[in-house]
């Protein structure tokens, strides 16, 4: 099975740069994007259901901002929009499918850089995040979690840590989340295959980062530990376009 993941920046605008193209030649049996800006009313029929893929939304109340859509091959058992917390639901950041072998949850964290209080609001979403994934564990479900986790983990992470030791995505407490998540029972799948540096998923714009690979890894796959047997492959496709972001998967044997 194959899964990947793309913070596309904006679903209308990627389509414009070869979106469709990629879910066509990638094959891939789910597909989570995240940063949609868009709602489904708002979407061409190509974009709300890909051909051969059911396809669910999760839009933010703002218009144009945040939000997250999983397209999957097969049809989930159940599907939930959020946490059922309005305070953390209110801006599409999450789409949960659930599936026979896995729980699968599609995410787009929150940015902490505004200021404290928005800090705040990222730290808590990531509290709520891993307690509704501990549930399913408790049920004996495999979880898999994926998306823009808005965090780089550790120096490998990102070209410059230094000099953002103070920047939100790399402050002590953000990582100390990603620790207290993975000794939970959690593994980043990529650095399961690969341990090098300049691997990164998001460079930033403003500055042509992309050209001169000045990056950060912000976007991961995560796996609960009883799917590592099942880890086949992890990967980021650092040559695809279309996105201040690059796509990132998995292959799981199922």
């Amino acid at each position: 099975m194959r899964l990947l993941s793309w913070n596309v920046n904006g679903i209308r605008a990627a389509s414009k740069k070869g979106l469709l193209e990629w879910v066509k030649k990638e094959k891939a049996d789910i597909i989570c994007l995240q940063e949609t800006k868009a709602r489904p009313e708002q979407l061409t029929k190509e974009l709300l259901s890909p051909e051969g893929y059911h396809s669910f939304f999760s839009s933010a109340e703002k218009k144009g901002y945040s939000g997250t859509v999983t397209y999957s091959k097969e049809k989930p058992s159940k599907v939930l929009y959020g946490m059922g917390e309005p305070k953390l639901d209110s801006e599409g950041r999450m789409v949960i499918t659930e599936f026979e072998d896995f729980v699968l949850f599609n995410v787009y964290f929150p940015n902490g850089k505004r200021n404290r209080e928005r800090l705040g609001y990222k730290l808590d979403f990531y509290d709520a995040f891993l307690e509704i994934a501990e549930s399913y564990k408790k049920k004996k479900k495999g979880v898999v979690a994926c998306g823009d986790f808005n965090t780089a983990h550790s120096e490998i992470d990102l070209a410059r840590p230094k000099e953002n030791e103070n920047v939100s995505g790399f402050l002590p407490i953000e990582r100390k989340w990603i620790d207290t998540f993975i000794s939970h029972g959690y593994t980043d799948t990529f650095r399961r295959f690969n341990k090098k540096p300049g691997q990164y998923s998001w460079w930033d714009y403003k500055t042509r980062a992309r050209e001169r690979n000045i990056g950060w890894r912000i976007d991961y796959f995560y796996v609960s530990n009883d799917l590592l047997p099942n880890l086949k492959e992890a990967f980021i496709q650092q040559k695809v376009m279309g996105s201040d972001h690059c796509p990132v998967g998995i292959i799981l044997e199922l």
